[in-house]
């Protein structure tokens, strides 16, 4: 009797501060249930995971440690690049000359099957072209520009990137490249999440990680490796892969939820099986469909 007094007043506490908020016009949104024998976990079945849905508290799946997070890396990256040289709207930010030791780069990398874009001694790309093939094809050499260009030396990048990841609070996470082809790059999920939630404030970011492909020159038309872009309401962010990695996957996607439009930002780190990068895409997806269904899904 004493158990289900308190579930009565539990439930009612609920109900009334529920009735409360939509007083006020704020949106609640329901955290997802916790797991039983007939309802399936939110959380992928391997590696780790984190989201914040609208406004609400950033969660995780059990087991967060720091581990290589391949490509996902690109993200502070890219953060540091336009705090230190934000691109107003309709501009296009600094201009890298490539030079003949950034060519020998790339073939270094090329041999040892790294993601690369092609570029050539005496080419011109703009800031704007250049965040375009870091974070659309996921190019390991631009990655390598942009840390030259805005720090002096990659040495130098590197450490601005572990001050940032300290100043956001990314107590799990140390990076030794700009580009994560390191394996000793390493985060949790929880962490990407953080820096995740303060590269979108940023609305070139914003944007240039909801494109399917972008144009710069020598190589052309590049393309995204997001192949959820546009579908399903993803609109970005970023994708990982490689061995030591698994998939890894930084997304933000729109859903409706007691009728408005909320944001899921979320990441999934060392996902499984086949094609690595569609592991991640996958994974996201299915957490997405588990925490906020679309409308007529059984998700």
């Amino acid at each position: 009797m004493a158990r289900r007094a308190l579930a009565t007043a539990a439930t009612a506490a609920t109900a009334a501060a529920a009735a409360a908020a939509a007083a006020l016009g704020m949106l609640v949104v329901a955290a997802p249930a916790a797991a039983s024998a007939s309802v399936p976990s939110i959380w992928p079945a391997h590696g780790q995971a984190a989201y914040v849905l609208g406004g609400g508290h950033l969660r995780t799946s059990p087991g967060q440690h720091a581990v290589p997070i391949a490509s996902v890396a690109k993200v502070m990256t890219a953060y540091l690049v336009l705090r230190a040289h934000p691109i107003a709207a309709g501009r296009s930010g600094f201009v890298l000359t490539i030079r003949a030791r950034d060519v020998r780069d790339l073939r270094r990398r090329t041999a040892r099957g790294e993601s690369v874009v092609v570029v050539r001694a005496g080419e011109r790309l703009t800031e704007r072209q250049a965040l375009a093939a870091l974070l659309l094809p996921s190019a390991n050499n631009v990655a390598i520009l942009l840390a030259r260009r805005v720090s002096g030396t990659v040495s130098a990048f590197v450490r601005a990137m572990n001050r940032a990841a300290r100043a956001l609070r990314m107590r799990h996470t140390v990076y030794t490249d700009p580009s994560g082809f390191d394996p000793a790059t390493r985060s949790t999920a929880a962490d990407q999440l953080r820096l995740a939630q303060a590269a979108l404030r940023d609305r070139f970011f914003r944007v240039m990680v909801s494109r399917r492909q972008a144009r710069i020159p020598v190589v052309g038309r590049v393309r995204n490796r997001d192949t959820l872009l546009h579908h399903d309401g993803f609109v970005g962010v970023k994708t990982g892969s490689m061995s030591a990695s698994g998939g890894c996957f930084v997304f933000r996607s729109h859903r409706i939820v007691a009728g408005r439009r909320v944001d899921l930002v979320g990441v999934v780190l060392g996902q499984r099986g086949g094609d690595l990068v569609q592991a991640g895409l996958r994974a996201a997806k299915r957490l997405v469909d588990r925490v906020a269904p679309r409308r007529g899904s059984n998700s």
